[in-house]
Order: C-alpha cells, then structure tokens, then sequence
C-alpha cells in the first residue's frame, strides 16, 4: 500500500467525486479510479458503493477514513522533520536532567524561548548517568559526569551546595561552616544518586570524616521540608524553600560545589543546534546565579579531552 493511493482515496472523498478529485490531485480521472480500486485490493474491502456511476462511502470506508488522515497527517509530520534535520535545525528538543536541575535550572530557562526555539519536553533522569540519559532518548543531557565520543560536552556552571536552617538556627547569620561543623549536626540530605548528595560524600570521603546523624529524604524539596521542621541540617544544591537560610559549606577550605555540565551526541543531525541551545543555557545559568558560578573551562576542557 502506496501513500500516494491513501492521499487519493481522502481526496476523492473532499472532493466529493473522481472527476474533481483527479483534477485536485492532478491525474486523469481513468489512472484515479484504477488506483482506487488498487488500494480497495490491497486492504481487502470496498471503499466505496458504486451506483449509476456515481460513488459513496461504503460503511467500511467511513471508519477507515478517519485513519487515513491521520497516516497523512504522520507521514506529513515525518517530512517536516526530515527537512528540520537535513538543515541541522530541530523542532523538538528533549532535555534530561535530575529533577533538581529540571526544576531549578531547566525549567526557568524554558521560559526564556522563544518561538523560533524547538519545543521542549524534559525527562526526569535521578539515577541515570549524563550519558545513560542520552542513550535512552533526551536530546540535551544534563549532568555531573564527563562523557566520551560520540557524545561532546559543554560545561555550563558551578553550583553551590547548601546547608540550610531555619531562621532561628544559630547558623542563620553565617556565610559559611567548615565540612566538620557541619558533621557535627544532625543532617537531612536527598539519597546518594543526587548531585548535592555526591558532593558531599567525595568530600567527606576525602576527609577521612565519617557522618555521626544522617537522614535520608527522598529528594531536595523534603530534606528541606524536614530542615524547616527542626529534623536537621539540610544538604542540598536547591534553591531555598520554606523560609531557610543558605550557608556555605567549606571542604578543605573550598565552598563545596556542583559541576553541572550539558552534553550531546555529535551524531545528531541538529548537534550544532544542540551546542548553540546548550551555550545559551550556560549564559542563563550565570545570568540568574552569578559570575561565580562560572565554570573553570580549562579545568573541564583538560577533563573532557581525558574523556575523549
């Protein structure tokens, strides 16, 4: 079966008979009605009721007709997409990410599109790897893990995590506490799959520290729910929810951070359109956090090219 006898079999019905259909679909109305007939072979059925020269939708055809609009309508939106591609353009775009980074950083970026931009969709990705979240369909995957060929990577930021407390906490007023202050609490933080909970554990890990009260939240928002309800310190890269103050928490002397980058496969056919869409978040990021969380890109250039 030929698209091109199921473009007919629609247009006969618009057009309200072979004659104008065949001029609609520009063939003789004799090579219509053979194909007609044809696709009628093909699927099995009659289509159409034949009388005095005249043709009606059979009942059969009156419910096939809505489907074959709508293969019309797919295959049309198949060639849409093929010519976006050929041209290294992309009408849609899937964006995998933690649901941290959907929240705090995707979705908001969202909001700056325009409508030249491709159409996003996000997929939540909290136990996937920047490249598993690729391979199982985001287009822009983004992530703490460094990639290798075929997939290219761009870093975006350099996110803070946060020891949060409510406004009463004695820390409250504090810019910063050091790695064994912060041990020394009793600590809300998301499961280990987390950006802000793989932090922490590297750093603590390096330290030669051990935690002496830990508990474990299902995702940032509750850690910071539990935070609010005097169950702890929260440990987190969020932004603050229910009135708790940020701290900064200093390993080794350093504020302990999260290396957020974006990564793509370069066998994509829009992968160029992809790295620009992937350098405007970098600037987003940097524009809604601060210059201070820019990346250091020779420190990840030297990272990816090990990668590669």
């Amino acid at each position: 079966m030929e698209l091109r006898t199921v473009r007919y079999f629609v247009a006969t019905v618009d057009a309200g008979s072979v004659s104008a259909a065949a001029t609609a679909v520009r063939v003789t109305q004799p090579a219509l009605s053979r194909q007609l007939r044809q696709l009628e072979r093909e699927l099995g059925v009659d289509l159409f009721e034949r009388s005095g020269g005249r043709l009606t939708l059979s009942p059969v055809g009156r419910a096939l007709l809505p489907l074959a609009r709508e293969l019309l309508d797919r295959a049309d939106a198949l060639r849409h997409a093929a010519t976006f591609h050929a041209a290294g353009r992309i009408e849609r775009i899937t964006i995998g990410a933690p649901a941290t980074t959907l929240a705090d950083v995707v979705a908001p970026f969202i909001t700056t599109l325009t409508a030249g931009d491709p159409t996003p969709a996000i997929l939540t990705a909290d136990r996937l790897t920047t490249a598993e979240t690729l391979a199982i369909g985001a287009d822009l995957a983004i992530g703490t893990a460094t990639v290798r060929p075929p997939y290219r990577a761009l870093p975006l930021a350099v996110l803070p995590v946060w020891a949060y407390v409510p406004p009463a906490h004695p820390w409250s007023g504090r810019t910063a506490v050091s790695l064994g202050e912060l041990l020394e609490q009793p600590l809300v933080v998301p499961p280990e799959t987390f950006t802000a909970r793989e932090a922490l554990d590297r750093a603590v890990a390096a330290a030669g520290l051990t935690y002496a009260d830990l508990t474990e939240a299902s995702d940032g928002t509750v850690a910071q729910a539990l935070a609010a309800a005097g169950r702890g310190v929260a440990v987190v890269s969020d932004d603050p929810r229910f009135e708790l103050t940020p701290t900064a928490i200093l390993a080794d002397s350093s504020p302990l951070r999260v290396r957020l980058l974006a990564a793509w496969d370069t066998r994509h056919p829009a992968a160029e359109a992809l790295a620009a869409i992937a350098t405007r978040l970098a600037r987003y990021i940097i524009n809604r956090y601060g210059p201070d969380t820019a990346p250091n890109t020779t420190r990840a250039r030297r990272e990816q090219e090990k990668a590669d």
